[in-house]
């Protein structure tokens, strides 16, 4: 009689780990994963040397430990389960920039509705899930602005592959997609982390328009146009010529990369763009008040910072595009508005599109600009119009 293999059977561990993945979906989650509580000992002197280099944003948790050690204010983390939320790539029927109506652009990840609440509302139906079934679980979840490095823990969890990009790829999903996690003392049986990766592939890095990416998985957040255009204040002239028409975010990595080939995800009506929201005209940006601003932006993740980024990379956007109906416009913002960063970005965009018009503007700014830098900015665009002029004179 030949007997059966022994299979020992599942823990409740194992058993609610499979629960809440079946009912992921319904929770609005479309990725989830479970991952070790153990520390992250490999990522503290990658971290350590990313900050020596100066390559953090500024945005981080600043206690390299904190970043690293999983914790709870009660109990003994054991587990850490990782969600992931996919979003949109692409609109229907977008707006289209014209001559005069020229239009600045969202990152993908600002589309829709803000996806720190997206995903908070998911972990809190995660969180609903578990304390019905363990009601004395200690669970404490982190969407973007937690002190654990979301990539990372998606990694372990088996989420995706860190790419090249400095993004978590799902081999299902890409890398359109919103990650958190939560601590839990509860001990799930860990994921295995995906085996996948980029090759030999460099489309990202080779894309990157400021070289932001310094190598396969290193960023110089520093030099990042979705850094840069979430700052508030002046921005280097090499840069602003590359931020193009963006207005918050760059999605350059992850459009090129070819595991986001065909990849759109439509299942969140929520994270739907409002076309007019995400890809809106540059001039009447510039005339919204504070209320007015959160009127039309304060349900996006491009809103957190206010509006003084958006209004200035607006202006800067309408120098890229060289478009001279425009030149009314920021002749009227380098005369009157009160913020230094605008009027020296309008005075770099007047320097860029050109003519007797920009250059009147930038003259009579000479005269009336008291902010030395925004001043700089004036000088430098008008000594540039002044020298086009004397080498199209010099041609003839």
């Amino acid at each position: 009689m030949k007997h059966a293999a022994y299979a020992p059977p599942s823990s409740k561990w194992e058993e609610l780990k499979r629960e809440i993945k079946e009912a992921a979906p319904e929770l609005g989650i479309d990725e989830i994963g479970f991952a070790t509580a153990e520390p992250f000992l490999f990522l503290k002197n990658i971290l350590q040397e990313h900050r020596d280099k100066g390559y953090e944003s500024g945005f981080e948790e600043p206690d390299l430990d904190k970043r690293t050690v999983p914790a709870l204010v009660e109990g003994q983390p054991m587990s850490i389960i990782a969600v992931a939320v996919a979003y949109p790539s692409k609109m229907d029927n977008p707006p289209k920039s014209e001559p005069g109506l020229r239009r600045g652009i969202l990152a993908r990840s600002a589309w829709g509705r803000d996806y720190h609440l997206v995903l908070r509302d998911a972990l809190k139906r995660l969180e609903d899930f578990i304390r019905e079934r363990v009601p004395d679980a200690v669970m404490e979840s982190m969407v973007d602005t937690g002190v654990l490095v979301d990539r990372a823990v998606a990694e372990r969890a088996g989420i995706g592959f860190s790419g090249k990009n400095c993004s978590i790829i799902s081999p299902k999903m890409g890398s359109w997609i919103y990650l958190g996690e939560m601590v839990t003392n509860l001990p799930f049986p860990p994921d295995t982390p995906v085996t996948e990766g980029c090759g030999s592939c460099t489309k990202c890095i080779d894309a990157c328009p400021t070289g932001a990416l310094v190598g396969p998985g290193q960023l110089n957040a520093q030099a990042c146009v979705s850094y840069l255009t979430q700052t508030k204040g002046f921005l280097d002239e090499s840069y602003m010529a590359k931020i193009g028409n963006r207005l918050y975010g760059c999605d350059t990595c992850q459009m090129v990369c070819p595991h986001n080939r065909g990849k759109s995800w439509q299942q969140h009506p929520e994270l739907l763009p409002d076309p007019e929201q995400a890809k809106p005209l540059l001039l009447p940006i510039l005339d919204l008040s504070n209320r007015e601003f959160k009127e039309k932006f304060g349900s996006s993740a491009a809103a957190w910072r206010g509006r003084k980024p958006i209004q200035r990379n607006a202006v800067i956007a309408l120098g890229n595009f060289k478009d001279a109906s425009s030149v009314p416009k920021l002749a009227e913002v380098l005369r009157h508005d009160p913020r230094p960063e605008l009027r020296g970005s309008a005075a770099w965009a007047l320097g860029r599109i050109g003519g007797p018009e920009a250059l009147a503007a930038l003259e009579s700014a000479l005269d009336t600009e008291r902010d030395e830098e925004a001043l700089a900015y004036v000088r430098r665009a008008r000594e540039s119009l002044a020298g086009e002029g004397k080498n199209q004179s010099d041609g003839e």
